[in-house]
C-alpha cells in the first residue's frame, strides 16, 4: 500500500542520512521513477526532501527536520516494515494494533497532517474476497514473536490431506507471498529445516527456550530453492497438456493458464496449456470454453461436446 511505501521512505533516508534514488527503488522494489514521485507526493505534504547530484549525492532531509523516527522503538520499525510488506494481520491481534501505534507515531510528526486524514477518510482497502472468507491468521504475533527472539515454537500442524501432528520448530524466518504466509525453521520431528504453510498451523505456544539460527541460513535463499524444488516435483507429478484454440482478440485468456507452446496464424492462437490433471482439466475448460476450442486431448473434447449438448438440451424449451 503506498501510505507504508512513502512511510518505509522516509525512515530510510532518516535512518541512513542520505540515499540514492536507486538504493531506494532496489530496497522497495520499485522503478527509480516511482523512487522521485514518492519524494514529489512527501514534498507536497510538506517534507523537506533535498536531492544533490554526484558521487556523495542523494536524497536526503533539510538540516534539522526529523519525521519521528526518534520516537519509534525497535518494535514500532519492525511493525512499519511488516505492514510496509503487505503483511495484513487478524485486525484485533497484538501486532496489528502495535503496526497502528507505530503509524500514529510518524503521523504525529508530519506536517500538514491533514493530508493523512484525508487519505484515510477517501481511500479503504478491503482485502476481503467477494465470496467466501479470506484467510485469516490467528498465531501471527506468536509466529512473529518467536522468530524475532530466537524463541522455539511447539506448533500443531495440518497436512493437505486432514492429518496434524505436534511439532518443535525452530522458527528461522517468514516469508510471505500474495496473502500466504509461509514459516521456514527446523523441525525437531523430522532432523531438517522445513516450509510450513501458516495457515495449517491450527495451534501455536511459544515455549521458553531459545535456539541458535545458522551463520549461513538466508531465508531468501533457502525459500528461492525450495520454490525450485517444488515446482520441479509438481512438473513431474502433474502434467495435463491440453492444446487449445482461440481467436488472438481473446489472448488475455492465456495469462491465467500455464502456457507450454504457443503458435500463431493471421487470425488465431493454438496453445499448449498444463491442466495438471484429468478433472482440474475439466473444471478449467469449462469456465473459458465459450472463448476457446479444444483441440485434444479427444477425452476432453468429448467431455465438452457433453456438456454443452446437455446445456443446449437444458435450454430448448
Amino acid at each position: 500500500m503506498r501510505i507504508h511505501r512513502l512511510i518505509s521512505i522516509l525512515l530510510f533516508i532518516e535512518s541512513k542520512g542520505i540515499m540514492k534514488a536507486k538504493e531506494l527503488a532496489s530496497k522497495l522494489e520499485i522503478s527509480v521513477r516511482t523512487v522521485y514521485r514518492d519524494i514529489d507526493t512527501l514534498c507536497e505534504a510538506g517534507i523537506p526532501f533535498v536531492t544533490t547530484s554526484g558521487p556523495n549525492g542523494g536524497i536526503r532531509l533539510m538540516e534539522g527536520y526529523t519525521g519521528g523516527i526518534s520516537q519509534l522503538h525497535e518494535e514500532d520499525i519492525i511493525n512499519l516494515y511488516m505492514g510496509g510488506m503487505g503483511i495484513q494481520p487478524d485486525r484485533q491481534s497484538d501486532m496489528a494494533i502495535k503496526l497502528n501505534t507505530a503509524l500514529l507515531k510518524i503521523e504525529k510528526n508530519l506536517p500538514q497532517n491533514r493530508a493523512i486524514h484525508r487519505i484515510k477518510k477517501r481511500f479503504y482497502f478491503d482485502e476481503t474476497p467477494w465470496w467466501g472468507e479470506g484467510q485469516r491468521l490467528h498465531h501471527g504475533d506468536t509466529l512473529i514473536h518467536g522468530v524475532f527472539h530466537s524463541k522455539i515454537l511447539k506448533i500443531e500442524y495440518k497436512k493437505f490431506e486432514g492429518a496434524s501432528s505436534i511439532r518443535r520448530i525452530h522458527p528461522y524466518g517468514i516469508v510471505v507471498k500474495r496473502m500466504d504466509w509461509y514459516l521456514i525453521g527446523y523441525c525437531e520431528k523430522s532432523n531438517e529445516n522445513r516450509v510450513f504453510k501458516c495457515e495449517r498451523i491450527i495451534a501455536s505456544e511459544m515455549l521458553d527456550e531459545t535456539f541458535n539460527s545458522p551463520e549461513d541460513f538466508c531465508v531468501e535463499t533457502y525459500w528461492n530453492r525450495s520454490k525450485q524444488v517444488f515446482k520441479d516435483q509438481c512438473a513431474e507429478k502433474e502434467q495435463y497438456p491440453v492444446v487449445i484454440k482461440l481467436p488472438k482478440n481473446s489472448r488475455d485468456i492465456l495469462e491465467s493458464l500455464e502456457v507450454d507452446e504457443m503458435t500463431e496464424d493471421e487470425d488465431d492462437i493454438v496453445a499448449t496449456v498444463n491442466m495438471y490433471g484429468h478433472q482440474q482439466a475439466k473444471d478449467s475448460i469449462m469456465k473459458i470454453i465459450g472463448c476457446v476450442e479444444v483441440m485434444r486431448p479427444a477425452e476432453i473434447r468429448e467431455f465438452v461436446k457433453k456438456e454443452l449438448t446437455n446445456i443446449i438440451i437444458k435450454y430448448k424449451g
